[in-house]
């Protein structure tokens, strides 16, 4: 029997019931309208609140994964999801000590080998590995899984999950971290998701500043200048560490640009810009031109 973690966030960060959860994640990626995208999907950088705030954003993302995999002669089985881990865990890199993650949509296996090979390198490069926890109450991940679920539920052969909470916020991590996926991921069939929110609890006038300074750091490819913003106060990001790290990853992969697809703030929904939190949908690419 697997050893299954509870969701902590279903029913509150998204719908609880499987019908309705389904209905809502397959609406946001109907209404996403994505430009042409010229290049090969290498990434895809996407928000991670609850759906009713950030679920038509990371809509955007998602669809440019599903647009991407139509084009595949055979469907991932992989997934890598990168994200923040919020809670004061002293581990630098972390991962799920469990065999699989639970939503309403049923159950996610994890890839264990997978795990342990990225672990190994880790400890050869960083010096240190990835640290599993359980029963975690963090969202960052979950709340992608749904959407993973939808785009990948009619395949034939199944996935599974490559989960790493960042909770170091040195370059060096995310760089070694970045490169140490693209070492892992080379030879296999896979997805790489990033999951990161943008500035947190300013008014919607600062908030759009702060968006914006950081999203042309992402649009620029520049992992080292979106570490010196978020060091400097000019940018924010609470997944910086994370959605670095699939920066480095994809241009060892041979990625060469990023689109900002759609950004937003909460306000945008709630109607409160007293107060908001920035989420964008980000692809990152190899252009065809450069595709061997």
């Amino acid at each position: 029997m697997l050893d299954v973690r509870p969701s902590p966030i279903a029913g509150q960060w998204y719908e609880s019931d499987p019908e309705m959860l389904a209905r809502n994640v397959d609406e946001y990626l109907e209404e996403a309208q994505l430009p042409e995208l010229d290049g090969e999907v290498i990434a895809v950088i996407a928000p991670h609140a609850g759906h009713t705030y950030s679920g038509a954003i990371a809509g955007y993302a998602f669809a440019a994964l599903r647009e991407a995999s139509t084009r595949l002669s055979a469907s991932p089985n992989l997934v890598a999801v990168i994200a923040p881990m919020h809670h004061p865990y002293v581990e630098p890199l972390i991962t799920t000590a469990h065999d699989a993650y639970s939503t309403p949509l049923g159950d996610v296996p994890v890839d264990k080998d997978t795990v342990i090979e990225l672990d190994e390198i880790l400890k050869s490069e960083l010096g240190f590995g990835l640290s599993p926890v359980s029963n975690d109450k963090e969202h960052s991940i979950e709340i992608e899984l749904p959407f993973l679920q939808r785009l990948f539920s009619s395949e034939q052969s199944e996935w599974k999950l490559l989960p790493v909470m960042v909770r170091a916020s040195e370059p060096s991590v995310s760089e070694g971290l970045g490169k140490a996926l693209a070492k892992v991921l080379r030879d296999k069939n896979f997805v790489l998701v990033a999951s990161t929110d943008l500035s947190h609890e300013n008014n919607h006038q600062t908030a759009l500043r702060y968006d914006r300074a950081m999203l042309s750091e992402i649009e620029s490819f520049n992992p080292e200048g979106a570490f010196d913003l978020e060091h400097a106060g000019k940018g924010f990001a609470c997944g910086f560490g994370a959605f670095t790290a699939v920066m480095w990853a994809s241009r060892e992969l041979g990625a060469d640009k990023v689109r900002v697809l759609r950004h937003a703030t909460s306000g945008n929904v709630t109607g409160d810009y007293s107060s908001v939190v920035g989420y964008a949908a980000a692809v990152i690419l190899k252009s065809t031109s450069t595709q061997s």
